[in-house]
């Protein structure tokens, strides 16, 4: 799985980046037909906001979480990405 990963207004550290490959990691636990994975990560006053897509093979899945702490939003994605990707993978089963 490859991550593409980009700060907008904010400096993408290497404890952010360490995190969010962390993260992604379990969503690919779970479905691991996953090609790609963009990830932005941008900080506007006082929102921080992590948002994805994520190219899956038979579609391709988008969320976006906003929060005070960066970490915090990152998290928040990733739940609900995973919710999302596990869903996908339910429709490619039953069909």
């Amino acid at each position: 799985m490859q991550i593409n990963l980009s700060g907008h207004h904010v400096e993408v550290t290497t404890s952010l980046r360490d995190y969010v490959n962390t993260k992604f990691a379990k969503l690919e636990r779970h479905f691991d037909n996953i090609n790609n994975v963009y990830v932005v990560l941008t900080v506007e006053k006082l929102n921080q906001t992590a948002e994805a897509t994520i190219h899956l093979n038979g579609g391709e899945v988008h969320a976006s979480s906003q929060h005070g702490d960066m970490y915090a939003a990152i998290d928040t994605l990733v739940d609900k990405l995973d919710r999302q990707v596990l869903k996908h993978k339910g429709k490619m089963t039953h069909h």
